[in-house]
């Protein structure tokens, strides 16, 4: 498993809804590590065969969509982003997705860490780089993406 790290806040579902606009089927994070504000946190996805997305990717030999696992760090990077007060009444919008690579197939039954580090943060927009890794030890994807900041409508 991965190293144990102390966290300054941890989310659970409840408080990430809180945080992010994100609802089923499309809330992709379970919990949340935020490790340093506005810089670094470890996402938790607990992957079971009951995901929608398995219904048809692919029904004989289930593997979580790459995009998916994409989106579950950005999850990740918007509960860490949006969870402060200086971007309250804020919404977070994908604007660029680079160097994703996928290194292992995510299958029912694994716990994924993901995690997140801030490159860039502005009032605006910020850059992000994500890992994901299968139970902690198994690099699965890594990218970097970049987000606009804008005021709920």
């Amino acid at each position: 498993m991965s190293m144990a790290t102390e966290a300054i806040r941890e989310l659970d579902v409840i408080a990430i809804r809180k945080v992010i606009p994100h609802r089923w089927p499309f809330l992709l994070i379970d919990r949340v590590k935020v490790l340093e504000e506005n810089k670094k946190a470890y996402g938790y996805k607990y992957v079971t065969i009951n995901e929608i997305f398995f219904q048809g990717h692919f029904p004989e030999q289930p593997v979580m969509p790459g995009v998916l696992i994409v989106e579950a760090l950005a999850q990740t990077a918007c509960a860490l982003m949006l969870g402060s007060p200086e971007t309250k009444g804020k919404i977070a919008y994908f604007m660029g997705i680079d160097n994703a690579k996928f290194r292992a197939p995510v299958l029912p039954g694994c716990f994924l860490e993901l995690r997140i580090e801030m490159l860039r943060v502005g009032s605006r927009a910020g850059k992000a780089k994500g890992e994901a890794y299968i139970n902690g030890t198994t690099l699965a994807c890594e990218t970097e993406f970049t987000f606009a900041l804008v005021d709920k409508t």
